[in-house]
């Protein structure tokens, strides 16, 4: 247990650690970096280590020592899904008037609270807000060194965002605030200018691909090479990477493209997206095929501009470069948009293999 299990970022992780060494542990700070970069797991070791009762030493910097009473209950906090599981469950066995008023948050110990986006419109809102203001007044950290309030996502709800203000602009003492974030840019510059920014940037590809060796050794040869590309850097989607799903998914976006680049045969088109209508997992499924269809249409993007060493699915490079030929900046552009398209309509409850033939006859068109 330790830091010397969070792998890559190391300058980012020494700064954390320097912070408590020194005694200058900030009240606010920002944690950027990409889905699946590590960020909550970082987050987590950083306030262990914030209120370890008995650290340790490695590599000349304070650690945690993860197994006294703090840690130890931090640390159930490790698997956030399973936790929101539980609160959701809890929360619909509420009566209907309680349940409009009740918010999820997460409390692994007295004195740290994880706020995560509330579904189901899963976003940050004033109800979970004003629970940290009142914690962050009114109760002092009674077991924990510091009281510690970690939002895992910046998709505030503008009024809760406001209502965050107070506590930056007025910190109370032993309290420092946490927000998780994959673009900065998206919070509120008042936000931003006073919480301290930490970075997590992408893994080397050598490296992921050396820990997919080890953490995954069922995979091999090409399908290691495509998780590690396709995490783009992140050791959690490298982790967690559905490889099979993908593949399946992707199948069915080179139907697509073929119908729309090469060969315009809609029976095979027709064939493929009848099979996205509704059902319990319709919604996933199509959201995993245009996931897939923008991975392809990005590698076509970077064989138009010359540098095809920067492709995710080498494995299916020599198909990737015949659709390309001809393929113009302008068709991708037109073909991303009619990706981005098809997914507003399914908030709006289109039906979905509809959806996917438009999508292909425009992308054809275009």
């Amino acid at each position: 247990m330790g830091f010397q299990e969070f792998l890559g970022n190391p300058h980012t992780v020494e700064r954390l650690r320097e912070s408590v060494l020194h005694q200058r542990i900030p009240q606010a700070i920002i944690l950027a970096g990409p889905r699946g970069a590590g960020k909550y797991t970082l987050a987590l070791m950083f306030i262990r280590l914030v209120n370890c009762l008995a650290p340790i030493e490695t590599d000349g910097l304070p650690d945690y020592c993860g197994v006294c009473r703090n840690c130890e209950r931090i640390g159930q906090a490790a698997d956030l899904e399973s936790r929101i599981t539980d609160a959701l469950s809890a929360r619909e066995d509420l009566r209907e008037t309680d349940k409009r008023e009740t918010r999820i948050l997460i409390q692994p110990h007295p004195d740290i609270l994880i706020v995560p986006p509330d579904p189901p419109q899963n976003l940050i809102k004033i109800g979970q807000v004003r629970q940290v203001i009142h914690n962050a007044y009114y109760r002092q950290p009674v077991e924990a060194k510091r009281s510690i309030f970690l939002f895992t996502s910046s998709a505030f709800m503008k009024e809760a965002a406001n209502s965050l203000l107070k506590v930056l602009e007025e910190p109370p003492p032993n309290c420092t605030l946490i927000l998780l974030t994959e673009n900065p840019a998206e919070m509120l510059p008042t936000i931003r200018s006073r919480a301290m920014l930490f970075r997590l940037t992408a893994v080397p590809l050598d490296t992921l691909e050396r820990l997919i060796e080890t953490r995954r050794s069922e995979l091999k040869g090409p399908r290691r090479a495509l998780v590690a590309r396709m995490a783009e850097g992140a050791v959690g989607r490298a982790l967690g990477f559905d490889v099979e799903t993908y593949l399946a998914s992707r199948q069915d976006a080179l139907v697509v493209l073929r119908s729309a680049l090469r060969d315009p045969d809609f029976s095979s088109l027709f064939r493929t997206t009848d099979t996205y209508r509704g059902g319990a997992d319709g919604q996933e499924k199509t959201l995993n095929l245009l996931r897939a269809t923008n991975a392809l249409i990005e590698d076509l993007l970077m064989l138009v501009a010359g540098t095809p060493q920067l492709i995710r699915n080498q494995d299916i490079s020599a198909e990737l470069t015949q659709l390309a030929a001809g393929v113009s900046l302008d068709w991708i552009d037109h073909g991303a948009r009619s990706l981005a398209e098809v997914e507003k309509g399914m908030r709006r409850n289109l039906l979905r293999s509809l959806s996917l033939d438009a999508m292909a006859l425009a992308l054809e068109r275009g």
